[in-house]
């Protein structure tokens, strides 16, 4: 069940995304994924000034003469959200309002973006994930279906360990066609670069990396003992030494060579906003 919490928060989001997402509706989400769902059409014969690549080289060896393989747009998009509800993610010095963590952060911008697929009639499905597949609901397009994603990613109970490659290894087998995929995770994870580029590949893939202030600087108060979200144990570290996770920056840079459309989300930010620019960002490229 939704605690009164998650309801209001439910209930803003739906006040908030009629008013702010809308123009995230209107053109960047839509504008960003145009030309991403592409289904053959026919053969025809090839014109000087086609697009060699895109030969059919069987029909043309059949004929003698060279054919081209035509595509057109689908109408609608799948979504599929992958969204990361390990220990990890229930971190955060409480962002402008004072209660906002990674998890809450993840919930919006989840939320945001199935709204966002309501609103343009495509299908929209959601993984959540943590050292398993922990919930599936396959892409749809109903509005009851839609809602159901929204309360999901917000009712998600936070659990302990991670494992990213797995929840990626599941979308790529679930996934029959070509989509548009998005993940939403800290990325604190056991290695997962094979996997991520592997669904890059057939896929059109975002990456919405959540963080907080407090992760990338530490209070310099000398020696402070941290307890493992994930793991249970007790580590004591240094404030002065260097961030374990390295500079968001380097982090972004590390997904994107994987061909991930990447974008950081400061539970310090507002989260549609973000959204807002990194599907607009998207949809100039």
């Amino acid at each position: 069940m939704l605690t009164p919490e998650e309801l209001r928060q439910i209930r803003r989001l739906h006040v908030q995304a009629g008013r702010r997402v809308d123009s995230l509706l209107q053109g960047e989400y839509r504008s960003a994924f145009k030309g991403s769902g592409m289904e053959f059409d026919e053969v025809r014969p090839y014109v000087p000034g086609d697009e060699v690549r895109r030969i059919d080289w069987n029909v043309t060896a059949r004929t003698g003469e060279p054919f081209l393989k035509t595509f057109r747009e689908e109408r609608e998009l799948t979504l599929l959200l992958l969204m990361d509800i390990s220990g990890s993610v229930r971190f955060g010095g409480g962002g402008k309002d004072g209660r906002t963590d990674k998890r809450l952060q993840l919930a919006r911008a989840a939320g945001g973006l199935a709204f966002s697929a309501l609103r343009s009639g495509d299908r929209v499905g959601l993984v959540t994930f943590t050292d398993k597949v922990e919930q599936f609901l396959p892409p749809r397009k109903s509005r009851g279906h839609g809602w159901q994603v929204i309360q999901a990613a917000f009712n998600s109970t936070t659990l302990g360990k991670t494992n990213l490659a797995g929840a990626l290894g599941f979308a790529r087998q679930v996934l029959r066609r070509r989509s548009v995929v998005v993940i939403l995770s800290d990325f604190v994870a056991p290695a997962f670069d094979r996997d991520l580029l592997a669904l890059s590949r057939k896929h059109t893939t975002h990456a919405i990396l959540v963080h907080d202030p407090l992760e990338n600087a530490l209070p310099n108060v000398g020696f402070l003992a941290l307890a493992d979200a994930e793991g249970g144990g007790v580590r004591t570290i240094s404030s002065r030494g260097p961030n374990v996770l390295g500079p968001i920056d380097r982090r972004l840079s590390d997904l994107r060579r994987l061909g991930v459309r990447a974008s950081a989300l400061s539970t310090s930010q507002d989260a549609f906003l973000l959204l807002q620019r990194h599907f607009a960002s998207q949809g100039r490229t």
